[in-house]
């Protein structure tokens, strides 16, 4: 009895946060609508998040991009079919690789910085200075990175498949060190990705991650206990659910895009 009350706890408190984050989400999205007359926020934000989290990405992109090519042309080269290189890795970028990847690269870098700043900030009592001076903490300190997240984040998606097919990552294994045919490289690309399908699933599944993991992140920074702990703690936990919910999301994205 001690047990099933203990798990019948856990689940009343995950259902109750699971409430409150969705109440969290409805108010922050309530408050983008006056970003529009304090653009600066934004920017800041933007700079903050996607800007400082380019190098990491553009690095991780190349490195896939070379790893896909030297397993890909492995596989490729028993069937003879070396020219399909090209196919190989965009359509393992596109689809799958390049949302996933640059979304947990995201949630690391910039989830964890959204997480440990709101936190210290509830922790020095500076939310609560805001809500004494009539101040929404929402409207100035969370909405802005939430909309800067949800910008940024198919614009890293986008960089990361090119730096993971291009010349940096794919193209220089495949073409300049295994010796692919250049024009095969770039006709296999050209004729398997669609962009009413592939395209766009990177936008839309870039979007999804990114609206996730800064909700996430602003959420437990927002609510995290005022104490070096409990900053620490969500921080772990931003990471550890973002990263969840990413993988998760992206299967049932995946099965219901790609359902033909």
């Amino acid at each position: 009895m001690n047990a099933l009350g203990n798990l019948f706890m856990q689940t009343f408190g995950w259902l109750a946060k699971l409430g409150r984050s969705a109440i969290f989400l409805c108010r922050v999205l309530a408050a983008l609508p006056r970003l529009v007359t304090k653009p600066r926020l934004l920017i800041e934000q933007i700079y903050s998040v996607g800007v400082l989290s380019l190098l990491i990405v553009v690095v991780a992109g190349v490195f896939v991009g070379m790893v896909l090519a030297l397993s890909g042309y492995r596989a490729l080269a028993d069937f003879g079919a070396e020219n399909a290189l090209g196919t190989s890795v965009a359509l393992v970028v596109v689809r799958e690789l390049g949302p996933v990847v640059t979304g947990l690269l995201f949630a690391g870098r910039a989830g964890s910085a959204l997480a440990a700043e709101i936190g210290l900030m509830k922790a020095t009592d500076q939310l609560s200075g805001m809500e004494m001076m009539a101040v929404d903490p929402i409207r100035r300190i969370v909405a802005p990175r939430f909309l800067a997240g949800l910008i940024v984040m198919p614009l890293l998606t986008s960089i990361f498949c090119v730096m993971a097919i291009g010349a940096g990552g794919g193209y220089f294994i495949g073409v300049d060190i295994l010796g692919v045919d250049a024009s095969a490289y770039w006709n296999g690309i050209q004729s398997s990705v669609e962009f009413d399908r592939d395209i766009a699933n990177i936008f839309i599944k870039s979007g999804v991650f990114g609206a996730i993991i800064t909700w996430v992140a602003v959420f437990q920074g927002y609510y995290a206990p005022p104490t070096s702990e409990g900053v620490s703690r969500a921080t772990t936990n931003t990471v550890v659910i973002a990263s969840l919910a990413i993988l998760a999301a992206n299967l049932m994205l995946t099965a219901f895009m790609f359902s033909n």
